[in-house]
């Protein structure tokens, strides 16, 4: 085999076509190899995706993006967590997007306390996260998995994001190298030393990557992210439509997810069904904020297999920071738009300056946990 890999062209956006043809044949085996482990949504089933091991040649990576650029003023704060910036250099690089696996053989994640965003999205009778890596650049994130369709729609909203993902199906895959997501999947990026595989844990749930030396690859013209979220100032109080909790309960698909306020460290921290979900840092996965965004699912295109959470429109929005809930709306009139918040009143909602989490539960899938409320005499939805 020594065609050029046509049909699912997992690194053709961002990697140069003077590759050479041993290169490109290879390539097309190890597409191959992909897509009959692909038996689920966007590129796997629950247990199916089974990515062998690489060895690509020699991958040439582009030097700058293809077509315009944006060029956004240097951030006053760090823009997806609203901190202080420490790092200059790191304030103005482009997000990073690492897709991670959420199946029980995969847990404890690695890399999710260090992420400044996290999405948890609905899959096939599973979740899945989308960790967003700006402030930090930890060397083992994962195990990373596939993308969906979906994420097409979320991340292109960060402009030019790094997508750090295992690989897909010929549709999905022709969807993200079509975006502004920026292909740095295991095809491009596993030579150069972005990914290895844990060789104390079994396929599919073994394959990490290396955020600082994927941030190595970035092409020139890759920009920093825009602020997601408003965030509160010292001077900013809380508004008068927040109400006391406790936290929530939400029932995503396969997945029974707690969030309580912990008032002693000033965090959320977060249980997955009767188990507090543990990173491998040894450290109780938490946020500052947990931004519940319920969505309407359709079917992807993709698959008929794979639910797309409907990103773009308007929704119901409950917002948990500083251990009260604030009600509201989500809206978003394109997928490079960001979320914008607002409360029953109608003003911006504002979040605590921090890491936060963004659920993606279905329509009527979460219950509040009312302040002075014991949490286990609360049902999940």
């Amino acid at each position: 085999m020594n065609g050029t890999p046509n049909r699912s062209r997992l690194a053709e956006r961002h990697v140069p076509r003077r590759a050479t043809v041993g290169m490109r044949g290879l390539a097309v085996a190890v597409i191959a190899s992909l897509a009959l482990a692909a038996c689920g949504g966007g590129g796997d089933g629950a247990e199916t995706e089974n990515i062998p091991e690489p060895s690509y040649g020699d991958v040439a990576l582009p030097s700058t993006l293809p077509g315009p650029t944006t060029t956004l003023p240097a951030p006053e704060v760090m823009p997806l967590t609203g901190l202080p910036i420490d790092d200059a250099a790191a304030a103005t690089r482009p997000a990073l997007v690492a897709k991670i696996d959420n199946h029980p053989a995969a847990r404890p994640q690695a890399g999710l306390n260090q992420a400044d965003i996290v999405y948890e999205e609905n899959v096939e009778q599973l979740t899945r996260f989308a960790a967003v890596f700006h402030t930090n650049s930890p060397a083992s994130i994962g195990p990373i998995r596939s993308g969906r369709t979906q994420d097409v729609n979320l991340f292109s909203a960060y402009l030019n994001p790094l997508f750090v993902w295992s690989g897909g199906n010929a549709k999905t895959t022709s969807l993200i190298n079509k975006s502004v997501l920026v292909n740095m999947g295991a095809l491009v990026a596993y030579q150069q030393g972005g990914y290895k595989r844990d060789s104390a844990r079994k396929a599919p749930h073994n394959l990490y990557a290396d955020a600082s030396k994927i941030y190595l690859l970035t092409p020139k013209g890759a920009t920093r992210p825009p602020q997601q979220f408003q965030y509160r100032t010292a001077s900013d109080a809380m508004p008068t439509t927040a109400t006391a909790s406790a936290g929530l309960k939400l029932s995503m698909d396969g997945v029974q997810v707690q969030w309580l306020w912990d008032s002693a460290t000033g965090v959320y921290l977060r249980s997955v069904g009767k188990d507090k979900h543990m990173d491998a840092d040894g450290s109780q996965v938490n946020a500052k904020n947990v931004v519940t965004l319920f969505m309407q699912y359709k079917t992807s295109a993709a698959d008929p297999r794979s639910p797309e959470a409907q990103s773009v429109g308007e929704g119901e929005a409950w917002v948990y920071t500083n251990g009260s809930l604030v009600k509201g709306k989500w809206k978003r009139a394109k997928e490079t738009d960001v979320f914008a918040l607002t409360d029953l009143a109608g003003a911006p909602i504002k979040l605590t300056p921090g890491r936060t989490w963004i659920e993606l539960p279905r329509v009527n899938k979460g219950a509040d946990v009312p302040a002075g409320t014991d949490p286990t005499k609360v049902k999940f939805p």
